[in-house]
């Protein structure tokens, strides 16, 4: 009997290959499992927005599939549309976090809508995030006084060596209420904490009546790390950083080599 019933996936670097596309094979694959009633959950730190193109692309409101964004921050049935869990940053805390990035001179962008605000909209990190989830970027003169309501998360950007210095002193200077970590080199990313895809996905998992032994998770990067180690059957892609490689029960094939439609084929078809 098939123990599995639920697949989590990673975008960037999992799902989608370098052109940032998901293959014919492994989309098949997918959309299979989902007619034989498996679920799959899209996971990333992508905005819920940033996430849809991919979810209408395997049809996930058809088979009531979910989206996991913001790395956590918020889960989506793709069916009904309903919000399931969402925890954004505390409104009182956006002077602060501004003042940092202001302090440490880096650009920085967060979310309003389906819109991505930025001090600095020709800042060329801001513009990977707004190709990535084909949103409109936006600057705002004064995010101070306009960032009145809460978000998700914010963004500092720059590049990878200065932000490895900017790291820890953010930390310090937040303290315990925020996580505070890295999600590309050039991308320091600030949500509330205890927000990660583990944890998230065991509040969908009580929604849905699931255990996590019943779960495959798949991803390459740091941020997959504790969804790795919590599901089921952790597995990283052959491209994944060592210490996915190292927590995972299996190691797939590289994004660019259908790694995905592997796992599937492997652990969810009889």
């Amino acid at each position: 009997m098939n123990q599995y019933e639920i697949i989590v996936l990673d975008l960037d670097g999992t799902l989608t290959n370098r052109d940032k596309v998901i293959t014919p094979k492994t989309k098949e694959a997918l959309l299979e499992i989902q007619r034989r009633g498996k679920k799959i959950v899209l996971a990333s730190g992508r905005p819920t927005q940033g996430v849809m193109p991919l979810a209408k692309e395997l049809e996930l409101d058809r088979y009531g599939s979910y989206i996991l964004s913001y790395n956590g921050g918020m889960i989506t049935d793709c069916r009904t549309g309903e919000v399931i869990f969402s925890r954004l940053l505390p409104v009182e805390s956006n002077e602060k976090i501004i003042g940092l990035a202001e302090d440490e001179r880096v650009d920085f962008l967060t979310y309003e809508g389906d819109t991505i605000i930025t001090n600095n909209k020709d800042c060329p990190y801001g513009l990977i995030e707004q190709k990535i989830n084909g949103m409109e970027i936006r600057q705002i003169e004064n995010m101070k006084s306009y960032l009145d309501f809460a978000v998700p998360k914010f963004l500092f950007l720059d590049d990878g060596d200065y932000l490895a210095m900017v790291e820890p002193r953010v930390k310090a200077a937040l303290g315990s209420r925020f996580s505070v970590y890295r999600s590309e080199p050039f991308f320091l990313e600030i949500l509330p904490k205890g927000i990660d895809k583990a944890a998230s996905l065991e509040r969908l998992l009580e929604h849905i009546g699931m255990a996590r032994e019943q779960m495959i998770a798949c991803g390459d990067g740091y941020n997959d790390l504790t969804m790795i180690q919590y599901a089921g059957l952790g597995v990283a892609m052959e491209n994944a950083v060592l210490p996915v490689r190292k927590a995972a029960d299996f190691i797939t094939y590289s994004n660019n080599d259908d790694g995905v439609a592997h796992v599937v084929e492997t652990f969810m078809m009889e």
